[in-house]
């Protein structure tokens, strides 16, 4: 700022004064006053950019794997592979019953308790009647099979629906039905199946959905878990801020994000289906009208000491397809496991 010009009058005669030096600000007087810049990127310590690579690298393996990598991921798996391949030639018997075997698998086709490979057009032999146990073991893979998938099923539309909404909406609802689940759960399910059972005619649809109605609260839990875990993610906020409806939330958003734990556990209860219908019929509670793994045994325990291969050839067939049913929900389990994906 400039100071104002002041003369001297001297004799009537104004005398000009000369101005003093303005000083100079001080540096750091001028250094205060001048803007700050901002320091340029490189000055900041904290960033690191390897560091940031590798969050993102970390979370991009924790995404849920795609249908193709899942597929890669479980084609690679040899125990999976292994436990398709019994399966495969499970399901290729039950298909080629009725052209391999087309009669009455429980008719009397020759003399009783011929040994295997004894007469070559009864190469597995036959039981205390005179039936083909060939021809058992073949149709009996179809009721098996039509068994386990449909129970399988049954439970798991039960399971899913109860889990769905206790897990999505919560409150009175998830408490009312969490009581439901734990009555179902506090009853011995095996029990609880003689009972139904016992009740009903026993017939393949009785059997079939009996087998569904007790094992649907472990799908139920499993379900609720996995709806109350997804439902406080941000694109399910952003789903009810965009006005979709519960049944579209549920059906499009949530339910697809919680699939593979319900089909890995749904594999393996299509194992347990199939041993609860050949204990039941173990026991004589079976469908008198159709051959079943568990009748076959359960005929056969009679003349375990002089025909032992009675009940060793369905126990057999039981434990191997078993066994391929649980090395394909590992394989599944491996496959659409994030975690376990991210490991390898």
């Amino acid at each position: 700022m400039s100071r104002p010009h002041l003369t001297l009058v001297s004799d009537g005669l104004p005398l000009p004064v000369a101005h003093e030096a303005e000083p100079e600000a001080p540096a750091e007087i001028a250094a205060t006053a001048s803007p700050a810049r901002p320091a340029p990127l490189s000055a900041w310590s904290n960033v690191h950019a390897a560091d940031a690579i590798r969050a993102s690298s970390a979370q991009a393996q924790l995404a849920p794997p795609d249908s193709r990598r899942a597929l890669k991921a479980f084609v690679k798996n040899p125990t999976a592979m292994t436990g398709l391949v019994f399966l495969a030639l499970v399901v290729a018997a039950a298909l080629a019953a009725p052209i391999l075997y087309p009669d009455d698998p429980l008719a009397m086709v020759a003399r009783p308790l011929l040994w295997p490979g004894q007469d070559p057009d009864f190469p597995l032999g036959t039981d205390s009647l005179g039936r083909d146990v060939a021809a058992g073991l073949f149709h009996g893979a179809r009721v098996s099979l039509m068994v386990g998938l449909a129970a399988t099923a049954i439970g798991l539309l039960l399971g899913t629906s109860v889990g769905a909404l206790a897990g999505y909406f919560g409150g009175r609802l998830d408490a009312l039905l969490v009581r439901l689940i734990e009555i179902f759960q506090s009853i011995p399910s095996f029990i609880l199946l003689i009972v139904l059972v016992a009740i009903a005619q026993p017939t393949i649809a009785t059997i079939t959905v009996a087998i569904g109605l007790v094992t649907w609260p472990t799908i139920a839990r499993l379900a609720r878990a996995e709806f109350r875990a997804i439902r406080a993610k941000e694109f399910v906020a952003a789903a009810k801020s965009l006005g979709y409806g519960h049944t579209r939330i549920i059906l499009r958003e949530i339910l697809p994000n919680a699939l593979p734990p319900l089909i890995v556990t749904a594999s393996v209860m299509v194992a347990m289906a199939i041993l609860n219908e050949s204990a039941l019929s173990f026991m004589g509670m079976g469908d008198p009208n159709v051959v079943s793994w568990g009748s076959m045994i359960g005929a056969g325990r009679e003349l375990l000491r002089t025909a032992w291969f009675l009940t060793a050839l369905p126990g057999l067939v039981i434990v191997f397809t078993v066994l391929a049913l649980n090395l394909i929900g590992d394989g599944l389990n491996d496959a659409l496991n994030p975690r376990l994906a991210a490991e390898r």
